[in-house]
Parts: structure tokens; sequence; C-alpha cells
């Protein structure tokens, strides 16, 4: 088994009923389940600023799944939500992300773990570094890139 951790953000019908529905359903995804989940965060977008504040989450998996299955499972979940992707940081029913795996590094076509955002986005480093504080060192070279970036805990 390989420790996992999902990122999970919504900014559209009832953001967060999305992403707890998310939450339940990572924990029935084949071979995985949920060991840890953050609190629920609400945070104002990044890049297309014109959209309704997110609520994101991450939750940490044990998952028997391949890198590349578990982000077939992810979008097959985004699809259930009515996931569209019209275009970048566009608003979005549910949108998931393979943040880390294991101690995994991959680059390939649509999948990039670590992902390559996250020390920028503070919408997923503090929910991470809730669930597991010993990645905070990991992070801790972001605090700049985050700077001025608004979250708040709502759940």
């Amino acid at each position: 088994m390989t420790i996992a951790y999902v990122g999970i953000g919504s900014n559209l019908e009832d953001p967060v009923r999305q992403v707890r529905e998310a939450l339940d359903e990572l924990d029935r995804m084949p071979h995985s389940r949920v060991v840890k989940r953050s609190s629920l965060y609400r945070s104002a977008p990044v890049g297309h600023a014109a959209q309704p504040d997110f609520v994101n989450a991450v939750a940490q998996l044990e998952t028997g799944l391949p890198a590349e299955r578990l982000l077939a499972e992810l979008q097959e979940i985004e699809a259930r939500h009515g996931r569209k992707r019209s275009f970048p940081n566009a608003p979005r029913t549910l949108d998931l992300d393979v943040l880390l795996y294991g101690e995994l590094s991959v680059d390939l076509p649509g999948l990039k773990v670590p992902h390559p955002r996250m020390r920028e986005r503070t919408f997923v480093r503090r929910p991470l570094i809730e669930i597991s504080p010993e990645l905070h060192k990991r992070f801790n070279a972001c605090l700049e890139a985050c700077a001025g970036q608004k979250i708040e805990r709502i759940a």
C-alpha cells in the first residue's frame, strides 16, 4: 500500500456538499481507503479571479492503485460530479488532484507528482500540513509564494 494525498476543491453547486461527498467517494475507491481528512477551508480563487470562492480539503489515502490508475479513478469521480474543463482555473463542481504519491516522482502527460503548483497554494498547503504535520518542513520554502492568499477554516 502507498500513502497518497489528494487535493479536493469545489466552487459550484454547493461546494461544501461536493467536497464532503468526494471524501466519501474516495473512501469507496477500489483498493483504497481514506486514512485522514482535513478540515474544510474557504479560499479565494487563484488565477481566474472572477468566480466564487472555493471550498478545499486534503485526504490522505492508503492505496494499492498505481498512480495513473488513481488519477483515472479521481477523474471518474469528477465526471460523476459534472466536472467540465472549459479553461484553466475555471469554476468547477469538483477538482481532485494527486498531490503526493508515496516518495514517487511522476512526470507523465496529465500527471505530475508531486503536484507542480502545490507549494504555491495555501489552500493545498494548509490542509495538507493539518493532517500530516511532518510535511511542514517540505513546505517552508513556499511561504513567500503563498503570501497574501486568503484562507479560512470552515469545518
